[in-house]
């Protein structure tokens, strides 16, 4: 059947079947990819759009079913190159990590916002809590949210040094360096466990059979 769907402010005319879900309908006939699939059955959120200013899950959403409806994806959120404010605030405070979940979240704080200029926490809470996520914690993601509503939020605690001291620190720290060591030691065939230099040889000294 042809279908017409207007995604991100511009009409498309697609051929899908009738029972075809509006998230295959976007991924695979429109290439609009930064919707998720996660659990296909309308609980973990990472296929989150809005239609018609309501965040829906485009897994258990017939395409059908949003003829005549406007609906907005991830790559509706920029425009002229520009990211949306909600986008940069999750990327000031570190709402990212593998990032999988995280066009579904955009999308159902984006909702949030558009119904709700300035909401509490509890609000944006509330609104997220369809939305899962295993590697944030949420904390960054509620935070960013309240920034982008403009309201003050607390940004994750920033790392205590620069980023050469911090490593300098990692790779001369002993037990790093013993684990280190018996990686070195498996690879050549050596025994694990045997006493490990880690200074390297002292100055001035010249390794055995050299002249």
């Amino acid at each position: 059947m042809q279908l017409l769907l207007t995604v991100n402010g511009m009409a498309h005319e697609v051929e899908a079947q009738p029972t075809a879900r509006l998230l295959d309908v976007l991924r695979d006939q429109l290439g609009l990819t930064g919707t998720k699939e996660g659990c296909a059955e309308g609980e973990c959120g990472a296929c989150t759009v809005i239609v018609d200013g309501r965040a829906v899950n485009s897994c258990v959403l017939l395409a059908v079913q949003a003829r005549g409806k406007e609906i907005l994806t991830v790559e509706g959120l920029a425009h002229d190159g520009e990211l949306d404010l909600l986008q940069q605030k999750f990327v000031e405070y570190g709402a990212v990590q593998c990032g999988y979940c995280t066009p579904g979240m955009l999308m159902s704080a984006k909702a949030l916002l558009m119904g709700n200029p300035v909401p509490s926490e509890q609000d944006i809470r509330i609104a997220l809590a369809g939305n899962l996520c295993r590697c944030t914690g949420y904390s960054a993601i509620v935070a960013a949210v309240k920034a982008a509503s403009g309201q003050e939020a607390v940004p994750l605690m920033e790392l205590p040094g620069a980023a050469d001291e911090l490593a300098a620190e990692v790779t001369t720290d002993p037990e790093t360096l013993a684990a280190a060591c018996e990686v070195v030691q498996e690879g050549a065939g050596g025994p694990l466990g045997a006493p490990c230099d880690f200074a390297g040889p002292a100055p001035g000294s010249e390794p055995e059979g050299s002249e």
